[in-house]
């Protein structure tokens, strides 16, 4: 329990911070039943407080039955094991920064909400009358289709035409190397238990999706983050994180990243897969936005041909968030322990969600839906730019393609201040410390261009930033 800083409690009183923390890592299970406290005396100096105040909160957490004294041997956590509290695992962070807050905000959001900083496109953006069309077609399709689980490596005509789609990015991989999933999300939750366990270090870009540091916390992993330049990770620092923390995984976005825009360079992925065979790394590579690239960018799994980099995407993004499929595309040696996983985890696989995938894919509707979606995501990017300029927000970089402006606010500006005013006003931004484990992009905040079409978010986000709030 050394070294870990206390959170400071509502009233700020010096027991009432013992007590909450030690609360907050039972929440956490780094304290589980019958565990035994660290000696008044040690938690007193790793607190810096009097050792009379870890004895005062000792004995009010005894009172309330959190934890129980054995005379003459110390403290120990009573009481069954703890639900796992995410906002407990990691540091504390203001609600405006915390990555699950702001997921919530984005999802639970009513009527009349603007959600610049969610991840996802407007639902007048996806092709509804297609899905409607799919979705009568799937109507009067057999009862197996409507009614039973599907296999565990998920519907092989879909399979086949994913198999082919990735080889247009230079990815060789058979039907059989491949897994449906529910989501992007499901597949990387599959492989963090397939690959990792608790305490083991995992690598992330900084900045970097930040539901990635929400999974990773709900496996008890190390997070180690590297930070992220307009060509890929920064390979100096890259190798002296590998070299220093030695971690199983590393899960970044190597085209369109997430949130920054910036495209892996050739250069920087030959270097990064040779860095990952030299520490013996596995590369998670996540490709959920590849469809809105006008020209396929470098693929890790390309170069790597699927030996130490596995291959995820979905068509949330680009389809529908409600037509739940995935994929993972891996090493065939892994495919099995993968199914195993998915089974104990899900049962069957979404059986009528890949059948109506695929008729989308199948007829060119996908195909003409997604050609349009990139025009119109690239007049949205220079709009954006253009009616951010007079407020002083100055992109990081001009994406190739894709949905995200990383953005610089003018100096002396904290994006997780200008997000709680513009909370206020009915508008989701998404701040940049929300993405960086190192909370070094507290003046930077992501903005989804399709969603940033109402004129009413640059009218709050100019009044949220000015330091009055008014």
């Amino acid at each position: 329990m050394d070294g870990i800083a206390a959170p400071a409690s509502k009233d700020g009183t010096l027991i009432e911070t013992v007590m909450a923390t030690v609360r907050q890592r039972i929440g956490a299970r780094q304290l589980t039943p019958g565990a035994k406290l660290p000696s008044v005396r040690a938690f007193a100096k790793t607190m810096q407080v009097s050792t009379s105040t870890v004895v005062e909160a000792y004995e009010r957490l005894a009172a309330e039955g959190v934890i129980r004294s054995r005379p003459g041997s110390g403290f120990y956590v009573c009481g069954p094991l703890a639900p796992l509290s995410l906002a407990e695992v990691g540091p504390r962070l203001d609600r405006e920064i915390d990555p699950l807050w702001i997921s919530r905000q984005s999802l639970e959001a009513g009527e009349g909400v603007l959600k610049p900083g969610c991840g996802w496109l407007p639902a007048d953006w996806m092709p509804q009358q297609a899905l409607r069309r799919a979705l009568r077609g799937l109507a009067h399709a057999r009862d197996a289709t409507l009614a039973d689980y599907g296999t565990p490596l998920g519907l092989a005509p879909l399979r086949q035409l994913l198999a082919r789609r990735m080889g247009e990015h230079g990815i060789e991989a058979s039907p059989n190397q491949i897994m449906l999933t529910e989501s992007g999300t499901q597949a990387i939750d599959l492989l963090c238990r397939l690959l990792i366990e608790p305490g083991d270090t995992v690598l992330v870009d900084d900045p970097c999706y930040f539901n990635f540091h929400a999974l990773l916390r709900a496996h008890r992993a190390s997070i180690v983050s590297v930070p992220y330049t307009p060509t890929g990770p920064d390979l100096d620092l890259f190798a002296q994180a590998l070299a220093e923390h030695r971690p199983r995984l590393y899960i970044t976005n190597s085209a369109l990243h997430n949130p920054t825009g910036a495209t892996l360079s050739p250069v920087t992925a030959h270097r990064l897969l040779k860095l990952a065979d030299q520490f013996e790394v596995t590369i998670v590579e996540d490709d959920i936005f590849a469809d809105f690239e006008p020209e396929p960018a470098p693929r890790l799994a390309a170069f790597d041909g699927l030996s130490r980099v596995v291959h995820i995407g979905s068509f949330s993004k680009t389809l529908s968030a409600s037509v739940r499929c995935g994929f993972i595309a891996a090493p065939r040696d892994w495919v099995e322990r993968l199914t195993d996983l998915k089974i104990s985890t899900t049962f069957g696989g979404g059986h009528l969600s890949a059948e109506l995938v695929l008729s989308l894919l199948k007829d060119g509707s996908y195909r003409k839906h997604v050609e349009t979606l990139r025009q119109r995501l690239s007049a949205s990017m220079v709009d954006t730019s253009k009616r951010l300029e007079p407020l002083g927000i100055r992109p990081w970089i001009e994406p190739r393609a894709g949905m995200f402006l990383w953005c610089s606010l003018p100096d002396g500006l904290d994006a997780a201040d200008v997000a709680r005013r513009a909370l206020a006003e009915g508008v989701v931004l998404a701040p940049g410390n929300a993405f960086s484990l190192s909370r070094t992009a507290n003046g930077f905040l992501r903005f989804n261009v399709a969603q940033s079409q109402d004129p009413r978010v640059f009218e709050v986000l100019a009044m949220a930033m000015r330091r009055d709030g008014r």
